[in-house]
């Protein structure tokens, strides 16, 4: 069964990710299939855009916060 993608660490969605793009890849799935794995990709990438940029504000905020002070 496939985990809800909103509840998937930043690795666990990074590994995924990268197992949907190697299945895509060796090009021996029907087209609905790659249709489907495309669109989980998609939902992966964001939701690991989502971390890093999360991750990247917090890190942005801890220096202000240091340079402020």
């Amino acid at each position: 069964m496939t985990k809800e993608i909103s509840t998937l660490s930043y690795e666990a969605a990074r590994e995924e990710l990268q197992q949907v793009v190697s299945q895509l890849e060796q090009q021996n799935v029907s087209l609905e299939a790659s249709m489907a794995l495309w669109e989980r990709g998609e939902a992966l990438a964001a939701h690991c855009e989502g971390w890093l940029s999360g991750a990247r504000k917090k890190l942005d905020e801890t220096i202000a916060t240091k340079d402020s002070k």
